[in-house]
């Protein structure tokens, strides 16, 4: 635990000034942002008495060893600064919101040639409108399905698109009149778009025009005496009005407006947003949030906005936004809102009326969120709690380990040998942190094994040292943070990297690699491979990490220089906490080494042909049939493919007469000989029955 004095800036030397500034922990993390009117007044109350501070913010100083700011012009400035910041750092004493799942979007891709209309999730990409976002996709489809009737829009997918247009038929949807088929080209590009904005037109809230609009068809088509026709734009008229009853009014005025309401405790709190458009509620979604500072509800609505709108542009920014409580100060944050719409946005509570009966709606919706939200984390919270505390106990460490990283390795009879190591931080999994290693045969410069044959324990040494060493590297740079390529860097892993999710960071605060080390090492192993992390973590001098291992067979928990393994009672939380880091670590490995594996199998003589591309190789492998007749021809036979040379000929010739043939593979299911131009699925299903 730190004391704030010995980092305390001298005085005078902060500037009384608007700006944001950043506190960084020993490691040089950043652990919290924040924005200042005054960064003089702001960074002086940190250091005060302890004794006077929010238990919350007490925790902050006393984590931080270092405080640094930049200065900004102006308070707007100074809200989009912190805002850039809490996105890149994700400082751990910052309050971040959590969707509680991902939304569906209703969306129209109005950057392809055929806009398409389909259920999106995820982040928002360029050229697409949105809608929404709704509790339920089914909500969704059922929208579409009854305008699709009037707005035959194209909903199928490109392959499906492609494949109808080679056979020149459209699909069932275009039979039954719900698209206007352009991949037959029923309708011009010109007129399917247009077809698609007015989809899009109808969906922002502009329908009294249009109803009016088929209500004057009909009664012209009645009048002529098309009575099919006027009954069709009959069915038309009624198929909106049902879609436009499954969002009812609740603004009489036709507003366009966002309705934020904020439910809170002490230590958390829920946030629930309803998207109003033309008077109709088009989307709703909420988020929540542990209070890791002293906030108020107005600093949890000003965050709120930021995370709401930070990514927006134009009118996904409404013209009105109504809160329950204004940030301090509020012009700022206006302004800042309105620049990201491009006009005034009016950010306001409501104080009578229709929007203010709204918000009382939204707010419950909000303490519902909040309550139920609590319901299901009690449960997890104690049951993570009581795992973390039982594995403490059963291993005799001082506390509980908040971070355990655990090491695996997968091979098939001792080829392509790889290593995983997943991180779980207070129980959960961190898969940002999860890596991958190629196994070398040896740490650092020094040969230890040439890797042949199947040796876990010498695998599990080498990737052990390997990750402890990086640690110390960075650790011996005396604050220097900076990433150099080492030799034994490892291949990335595959989970989402998402920047400053709990890692060191290096002089701007960004995330890196292997810099913070775990509480519990975790080894897939009995004690051969528990003895050989030891014994790397021994010779690298770290003594304060324990290790342990989990053998498969009988569930065991083995500790470094003990004859006994410790047995957990088949009902522990510790234990069940203990398998889930176990069985990640294993799929994590096993991923790897399949994707190497089908890498390798893939891998052709004609590979290495310099100056040969994708396209010549499979004409040559189209023309001989294998890569074994390709082998046995001669220059001259291979001239005769088209487009390949004499001198390209002869270097392929030289190619496979240097590489020598494989041996014939067996397909263990059938017992048949399997040609070398490649192993079918059925080999590489018996092989998977021999993974470690």
């Amino acid at each position: 635990m730190a004391d704030p004095s010995s980092y305390r800036p001298k005085p005078g030397q902060i500037p009384d000034s608007p700006g944001v500034y950043k506190f960084r922990d020993e490691h040089g993390r950043v652990i919290y942002v924040g924005k200042a009117k005054s960064l003089r007044q702001r960074l002086a109350s940190y250091f005060q008495d302890l004794a006077g501070l929010h238990p919350r913010t007490r925790t902050m100083v006393t984590t931080a060893a270092a405080v640094e700011w930049t200065v900004v012009s102006t308070e707007v400035e100074a809200l989009q600064l912190e805002y850039t910041w809490i996105k890149e750092f994700d400082p751990r004493f910052n309050v971040k919101y959590r969707d509680d799942k991902s939304y569906p979007y209703l969306a129209v891709t109005l950057n392809e040639e055929f806009p398409r209309v389909q259920v999106m999730r995820g982040a928002k990409k360029k050229g697409v409108r949105y809608f929404g976002p709704y509790g339920h996709a089914w909500a969704i489809r059922e929208t579409v399905d009854l305008m699709l009737r009037v707005f035959p829009v194209r909903t199928c997918s490109a392959g499906v698109f492609k494949r109808s247009a080679q056979i020149g038929r459209p699909c069932l949807l275009g039979y039954i009149g719900k698209c206007s088929a352009p991949c037959v080209e029923r309708i011009s590009a010109a007129d399917h778009r247009e077809l698609a904005e007015e989809f899009c037109d109808f969906m922002a809230g502009r329908t009294g025009a249009y109803l009016r609009r088929l209500e004057r068809q009909m009664q012209e088509a009645a009048e002529e005496m098309e009575y099919e026709r006027a009954a069709r734009l009959r069915d038309d008229i009624g198929a909106l009005k049902r879609a436009m009853e499954k969002s009812a009014v609740v603004l009489a005025d036709a507003t366009d407006a966002d309705l934020i309401a904020v439910a809170e405790d002490e230590l958390e709190a829920a946030v629930q947003i309803f998207h109003v458009r033309g008077g109709r509620v088009r989307g709703q979604r909420g988020w929540v949030t542990d209070k890791v500072e002293a906030v108020t509800t107005g600093d949890l609505v000003e965050h709120a906005l930021q995370q709401l709108y930070g990514e927006e542009q134009g009118d996904a920014v409404p013209k009105e936004v109504l809160v329950p409580a204004l940030p301090e100060p509020v012009e700022p944050v206006a302004q800042w809102l309105s620049h990201r719409r491009g006009s005034q946005v009016s950010l306001r509570i409501p104080q009578r009326g229709d929007k203010k009966d709204l918000m009382a709606t939204v707010g419950r919706n909000a303490q519902q969120a909040l309550a139920l939200h609590k319901t299901k984390r009690a449960s997890d919270l104690t049951t993570r709690s009581r795992a973390l505390e039982e594995i403490a106990e059963a291993l005799g460490l001082d506390s509980v380990p908040l971070r355990i990283e655990c090491f695996d390795i997968s091979h098939l009879q001792g080829d392509d040998v790889v290593a995983s190591m997943v991180v779980f931080e207070d129980g959960l999994a961190r898969k940002s942190e999860y890596r991958r290693f190629q196994i070398k045969g040896r740490v650092g410069d020094e040969q230890v094994w040439h890797g042949q044959g199947q040796d876990d324990v010498r695998s599990m040494h080498e990737v052990t040292a390997r990750r402890f060493r990086r640690y110390l590297q960075e650790k011996q740079r005396s604050g220097e943070w900076t990433e150099e390529p080492a030799e034994d860097a490892p291949v990335e892993a595959d989970g989402p990297m998402e920047p400053g999710a709990g890692r060191p960071v290096d002089e701007d605060g960004r995330p890196k690699r292997f810099a913070y080390p775990p509480q519990l090492v975790v080894v897939d192993g009995g004690a051969p491979q528990v003895a050989a992390a030891r014994r790397a973590l021994d010779e690298l001098g770290i003594d304060d990490v324990a290790v342990c291992g989990l053998a498969k067979r009988l569930e065991e928990v083995w500790l470094p220089g003990e004859d006994d393994p410790v047995v957990l009672p088949r009902s522990s939380e510790g234990l069940y906490l203990l398998q889930r880091v176990r069985d990640e670590a294993h799929r994590f490995a096993l991923r790897y080494q399949r994707t190497k594996r089908g890498k390798r199998l893939k891998a052709s003589p004609l590979d290495a042909v310099a100056g040969l591309g994708d396209t010549r190789r499979q004409a040559l492998l189209k023309h001989f049939g294998s890569l074994k007749k390709l082998r046995a021809a001669t220059v001259d036979e291979i001239c005769e493919v088209p487009g390949v040379g004499r001198k390209t000929a002869e270097t392929v010739v030289a190619a496979l007469a240097g590489a020598a043939p494989s041996a014939p593979a067996v397909n263990t299911a059938t017992g048949e000989i399997i040609e070398d131009d490649g192993a079918p699925p059925a080999a590489l299903s018996a092989e998977r029955g021999q993974e470690r």
